[in-house]
């Protein structure tokens, strides 16, 4: 009986043992298939999320530097918190900063005719520049020539006003680029000398931002699309023949209630308002900067320019230029313009154009 039952004992427990081995092995080859499958898969996964969830959700700088801390997530959308300054009155309260103490002092207006033939000169071709993405910045024009709204050509007379602001244009873009170069150098230390905190306590008030408010700074300091300006400045002084743009050397309009500046034909007697006089066309360019880089207006301009810079590492006027309906009283019809001037004149080959290396003024600043 005690051997029936060892026997017994035995069998059972061999059965059991079978049972388990097999289902081990199944168990085993289950698991290993899956991981199998889930190395396959997993690649396509990530590359499918990072596509349709992920894209846009976190904007980081050109060095590195996190800027999730300035977002905020809200009904889906991206908000980059920044310090506002006051109102439009006062944006342009230092108008002289905008001209350097010898701009404009012995410059002379020169014919149209005279400009075109320095031009020639100098090889400097709109066709030539497309294809090199280069632009001497050497022989920089200061005022529009009268004879401009006289050219009946109007390819002709478009022709020659680009000439004169593309170099204008990409000169202060640069300057632009090389400080954002600093600033990011700057950060990327461990210390600082007392050279670059003075450095960047200037930039601060330069970009109406609160002292040590870093975040507005980076997001600030930044470029505006060559094609943009273009067409801005096309659109405002009508490709160069406004009496603005004539007597005040001013490409873009702006206003100013504290500086110097041009009454508007017909406006109301208690306005007011003037449309702000430069010594020299570039000091327009570098007004229209500082405006659409620090005024409250633009920015959800600023907003997608630091989304577009992360994303794709260069700026996409076409896109901006959604967000610049605040610039003009007419609104999103301003922007349907300026998207129509860019398109038909082909301007978005000229946004990375550089300067010229061999260009005196380059030559000069390094």
């Amino acid at each position: 009986m005690k051997k029936k039952l060892k026997s017994s004992k035995f069998i059972r427990l061999s059965n059991f043992t079978g049972k388990n081995h097999y289902s081990s092995f199944f168990k085993t080859s289950f698991i290993s298939l899956l991981l199998i499958f889930s190395f396959f898969i997993l690649p396509k996964t990530s590359i499918f999320l990072k596509k349709n969830f992920l894209s846009n959700k976190v904007v980081v700088s050109n060095s590195g530097v996190s800027f999730d801390q300035v977002i905020k997530k809200n009904n889906n959308e991206k908000n980059i918190v920044e310090e506002k300054i006051s109102d439009l009155k006062n944006i342009f309260a230092d108008i002289d900063f905008f001209s350097t103490d010898d701009e404009g002092l012995n410059s002379s207006r020169l014919s149209s005719i005279t400009i075109e033939q320095l031009f020639e000169d100098t090889n400097y071709d709109l066709k030539t520049v497309r294809e090199t993405k280069l632009v001497n910045i050497g022989n920089s024009i200061d005022h529009l020539p009268r004879e401009i709204k006289n050219i009946e050509d109007v390819k002709k007379r478009k022709k020659l006003f680009i000439q004169i602001v593309l170099p204008l244009i990409v000169e202060e873009n640069t300057k632009i680029r090389l400080d954002r170069e600093k600033l990011f150098s700057i950060l990327n230390k461990n210390i600082n000398s007392e050279k670059d905190k003075k450095w960047l306590n200037n930039k601060f008030k330069q970009y109406g931002v609160k002292k040590g408010d870093l975040y507005s700074l980076k997001i600030r300091m930044d470029e505006i699309p060559v094609s943009l300006a273009i067409a801005q400045a096309a659109k405002e002084t009508g490709w160069g023949t406004s009496r603005f743009a004539q007597d005040g050397n001013a490409l873009f309009g702006q206003w100013t209630w504290n500086g110097d500046g041009i009454k508007p034909a017909g406006v109301d007697k208690n306005a007011k308002h003037k449309v702000a006089k430069f010594a020299v066309l570039k000091a327009s360019v570098r007004a229209y900067q500082r405006n659409l880089n620090t005024h409250s207006s633009y920015i959800e301009f600023r907003k997608e320019r630091a989304i577009q810079r992360d994303n794709y590492g260069k700026l996409k006027s076409l896109e901006l230029v959604k967000y610049l309906d605040k610039y003009a009283e007419t609104g999103i019809e301003y922007t349907k313009i300026l998207k129509k001037i860019i398109e038909q004149n082909s301007l978005t080959e000229y946004d990375d154009v550089q300067i010229l290396p061999t260009s005196l003024k380059m030559k000069e600043r390094v």
